[in-house]
């Protein structure tokens, strides 16, 4: 299976930090988040993987030149965002037809990728897509999300102030092609996943709700919690 990994992001709600830096290279425990990522990943047998890059992306490129996996990804520069469906639909050759995982390579997590991939494997009739959840300590700021009785996407409560639990959208998901070809048929540079691909699959969504560590770290107070509470590797 192949992957994508949304690494292009501008990081505003990191600064200053992200002054200088942009968020995929932000260290925990020394080490630049994306780097966990390819580990991740690539430790449990993805083939191959894209990183869409745009923020500081030369000095992204120069960090990845020097990783060990460098021969089983590649970077795709945007000059202009395109969005965290515009860049799948952008480059969907890469892909060859088959089904992949879409993460936004914003998040600090452990989440076990073969477990993932089973599961999507697993799924009820007529899912097209599988998503990883995780249990927030803060539900106010996450997608929120009711299941049926299949493990299934019935409802999205998105940030609102009252969400009915704490299972939230992990932003990790597994795409049948069909999600794909849904998006490159809305004929737009700019697709946004979450207001006009992932809706449009409600009730077709089966979830894998993963017990670990998950935790965006989008923010200096929630960084700095990353650095108390996932272990130095």
């Amino acid at each position: 299976m192949r992957a994508l990994l949304l690494a292009a992001g501008l990081g505003t709600r990191l600064r200053p930090i992200t002054n200088t830096i942009p968020k995929c290279l932000v260290p925990i425990h020394g080490r630049p988040l994306i780097d966990y990522w390819l580990d991740l990943i690539f430790e449990a047998g993805v083939e191959r993987a894209l990183i869409n890059t745009h923020y500081f992306a030369d000095t992204v490129d120069a960090h990845l030149a020097g990783s060990k996996w460098k021969d089983r990804f590649a970077t795709v520069y945007e000059p202009e965002l395109l969005g965290t469906g515009g860049t799948m639909v952008a480059n969907a050759a890469f892909f060859e037809g088959g089904p992949f995982i879409l993460a936004h390579a914003d998040n600090l997590t452990d989440f076990d990728v073969k477990g993932l991939i089973a599961a999507h494997e697993g799924r009820p009739e007529g899912c097209a897509i599988t998503m990883l959840t995780f249990r927030t300590d803060d539900p106010q700021s996450c997608g929120i999300v009711e299941l049926d009785g299949k493990g299934r996407v019935a409802a999205f409560h998105e940030k609102v102030e009252n969400p009915p639990g704490n299972q939230a959208n992990g932003a990790v998901y597994v795409f049948e092609p069909e999600v794909l070809d849904f998006a490159k048929a809305l004929d737009k540079a700019f697709v946004d996943l979450s207001t006009e691909v992932i809706p449009h699959f409600m009730g077709r969504i089966f979830v894998y709700d993963h017990p670990g560590y998950h935790r965006d770290i989008g923010n200096p107070q929630s960084l700095a919690r990353a650095h108390e509470e996932f272990p130095a590797r």
